[in-house]
């Protein structure tokens, strides 16, 4: 199950990313986040904690439930 929500988690980021035309790294450097750090959240590889969620929805300008949000 844990490994169910890394994989979405990672494929909603990579939406968002994408949607805003942004690069994983230009995404890192927004979200001050080490850019091989967030190639392996991107692959649902880390479960990463809630700090780093903050600043990835900071830097995708949304509030952060929003990345929990899965169809």
């Amino acid at each position: 199950m844990e490994t169910d929500i890394r994989k979405k988690l990672a494929a909603k980021i990579i939406e968002l990313r994408k949607a805003r035309g942004f690069s994983q790294e230009d995404l890192a450097f927004k979200a001050q986040i080490d850019r091989s750090y967030m190639s392996r959240i991107e692959r649902g590889l880390v479960s990463t904690g809630i700090i780093n969620l903050e600043k990835i929805a900071r830097a995708l300008e949304i509030k952060p439930y929003e990345l929990l949000k899965f169809d």
